[in-house]
């Protein structure tokens, strides 16, 4: 049986794409999706992929994660800076989290350096482009096959 990945994005990512081209690059949340269902296959993973720009959706989903899947990647975008009920939610998983940023969240603007979710993350990843979740879950494959 697979172990499954939950790959969780926060607000605005749906409009990746159409958002700050020159910042987020012209591939959609849509193209991210059908790379990590591709390479999941590869790796022997299943994912569950989701976005809303809901607070509480992320936090339920999280909750949800704790029995359903093995490991989450999050991009939770601007509740990165702001969100401790995603932080405290991540602290009840005892499996690995990746935090994903497509964009480098150190070169912007000063609020964006400091992210909530860092703190409980296994490893973060920004400045990667989309290519970012590829990595992310190359990650996961093998803290996985490290449990």
């Amino acid at each position: 049986m697979p172990k499954v990945v939950y790959i969780l994005n926060g607000p605005n990512l749906n409009l990746l794409g159409k958002r700050e081209p020159e910042i987020y690059g012209h591939q959609t949340l849509d193209d991210v999706n059908e790379m990590c269902v591709s390479l999941a296959r590869e790796l022997g993973l299943e994912i569950v992929f989701r976005q809303s720009n809901a607070e509480h959706d992320l936090i339920d989903w999280v909750q949800e994660a704790r029995e359903a899947a093995q490991a989450i990647i999050i991009n939770p975008a601007a509740y990165s800076h702001t969100s401790i009920g995603i932080l405290d939610a991540l602290s009840a998983c005892h499996f690995p989290v990746l935090e994903v940023h497509v964009s480098n969240i150190h070169k912007r603007e000063a609020f964006r350096h400091f992210s909530y979710v860092s703190q409980r993350a296994d490893a973060v990843i920004a400045g990667c482009g989309i290519e970012g979740y590829l990595l992310a879950l190359r990650r996961a494959a093998t803290l996985l096959q490290e449990t």
